[in-house]
């Protein structure tokens, strides 16, 4: 028999895979190491799929995410006649029993509570916008209102973890990764999802912020989402330590990358292939964050836009959506601000006022700003929360306060930007906001919309896992053709 055949016959299923990972590392390890080779290359760093299954409108995501469930009903869902029904008991017709959360589920009324704000009618398309968002109405006819999301999940864990990733349960990829995962990058010296937090004006003990909303699940953990601080540290451990320079900081990151290829060849880990790409990007990310980070070459100009530095503006939300168009002038693929304080159960119309002087004037200005610069038609923003609220008051109604409990049967947010039509409100809910009675979105629906934006079938951006192929919108989800351009 030929000793190369009883050789290969004899190889078992793990060598045969370590070996190749083996091969791999070997590979990526002297890209690393080796600047002219590195030099050669482009600064893309390309993702799983090869060729996109549909040609692309937009490049990457910016997506806001309103942490806690905004009101639907005092921000994008307009309900005149709800003013009729204000006090009165929410009709059992209504309702039809739907469950409601433990917080007011032993309430013995549930008192209509129709909205303290005034809405106006704003640009060409005419969409109805509260006085509350007066900048987003500013930009009405550059974003698509959607008024019929809906989701099975009513607590906020599970609610906002369905959004980010498609599922209730924890352990599943986000959207920024698998996003990271199927495209790559534009910029290999820059993480390719990005995630900021502000904290809101509003309910200060609002529903804490799980690192695993930007976690990559499965798929390889260098496609999870890098958080950056405030402050002038953005990075945890990214600067060198006193006594250690560049060049000594390159020494060490050579030294550490050949023990991990020893480790590599030993184990067949791909894990420990993510290790070395991961303490090389962060040596890339020295010289490139403090540049990204840096806002002194802004104009005075652009920073009136944001609102940065306004008096009683959360500075952080209007930094964080200023440093996210910097962001995708970069090539970062997925950029993700999170801003906490929209749980409103009781003292909404006080709270409310303060979490929409936090965001509207950014969110605004960054859509403004991509347009004028020529990056909104290549760019989806998106703005919303996990869920809406009630039309019922949860606790006592009075003539000036309420609070709202979740409300999963349906809520808004709106889209602007790459792929998505502009102008519009798409979806309608019933006269009390309580019920979807034209065009439903379901989550699976708007994530396979917004795949479809950057050029990917839903159903075939897949990762084999346990089994089976998992995908971000697990067996559903159907792309909305009318919210495209």
């Amino acid at each position: 028999m030929d000793l190369q055949q009883e050789y290969n016959a004899l190889l078992t299923r793990r060598q045969l895979f370590g070996r190749t990972a083996g091969g791999i590392g070997v590979a990526a390890l002297a890209s690393l190491l080796n600047p002219g080779l590195r030099a050669a290359q482009a600064d893309k760093v390309p993702g799983a799929l090869e060729v996109l299954h549909y040609p692309a409108k937009a490049k990457r995501i910016i997506y806001l995410v309103m942490s806690g469930g905004p009101s639907h009903i005092d921000l994008l869902d307009y309900k005149p006649q709800l003013k009729k029904h204000h006090g009165e008991e929410l009709p059992g017709s209504v309702r039809m029993g739907q469950r409601v959360t433990g917080m007011t589920s032993g309430q013995k009324s549930f008192p209509c509570a129709s909205s303290l704000f005034e809405f106006k009618q704003h640009g060409k398309s005419g969409s109805w916008v509260s006085e509350l968002l007066p900048h987003v109405g500013g930009v009405a006819d550059d974003i698509a209102i959607i008024k019929s999301l809906h989701t099975e999940a009513i607590n906020h864990d599970p609610a906002i973890t369905f959004l980010q990733t498609g599922s209730q349960q924890p352990g599943r990829p986000s959207l920024g990764a698998w996003l990271s995962y199927g495209l790559g990058s534009d910029n290999s010296n820059l993480p390719s999802f990005i995630v900021m937090i502000s904290q809101g004006s509003g309910n200060k003990t609002d529903q804490p912020i799980f690192s695993r909303l930007w976690g990559s699940g499965f798929i390889p953990s260098q496609h999870q989402g890098v958080r950056f601080r405030s402050g002038d540290d953005p990075v945890l451990y990214l600067s060198n330590p006193p006594g250690i320079d560049a060049e000594t900081r390159r020494r060490m990151l050579d030294g550490v990358g050949q023990l991990n290829q020893l480790a590599l060849e030993s184990f067949g880990d791909p894990e420990i292939n993510t290790r070395i790409a991961q303490y090389e990007m962060a040596f890339r990310m020295q010289t490139s964050v403090p540049e990204l980070t840096n806002l002194s070459g802004e104009t005075q100009g652009t920073l009136d836009l944001y609102g940065i530095n306004d008096s009683g503006v959360d500075g952080g939300f209007a930094r964080n959506c200023l440093l996210a168009r910097r962001m995708a002038e970069r090539g970062v693929r997925f950029i993700q601000l999170m801003h906490r304080g929209w749980d409103q159960h009781g003292g909404l119309p006080k709270q409310i006022r303060g979490q929409c002087q936090d965001v509207d004037k950014p969110a605004a200005a960054l859509v403004k700003d991509l347009k004028q610069r020529g990056l909104l038609d290549e760019t989806l923003v998106i703005w919303g929360g996990e869920f809406g609220r009630t039309v019922y008051s949860q606790g006592a109604l009075t003539k000036d306060n309420y609070g709202r409990d979740h409300h999963g049967r349906c809520f808004s947010l709106w889209v602007a930007g790459g792929g998505i039509k502009p102008g519009i409100s798409y979806g309608e809910t019933d006269d009390y906001a309580y019920n979807i009675v034209k065009d439903p979105v379901h989550v699976h629906d708007f994530n396979a919309t917004l795949l479809r934006c950057l050029g990917i079938d839903h159903k075939r951006l897949t990762y084999f896992f346990q089994g089976r192929d998992f995908r971000l919108t697990d067996v559903e989800g159907n792309v909305v053709m009318g919210l495209l351009a």
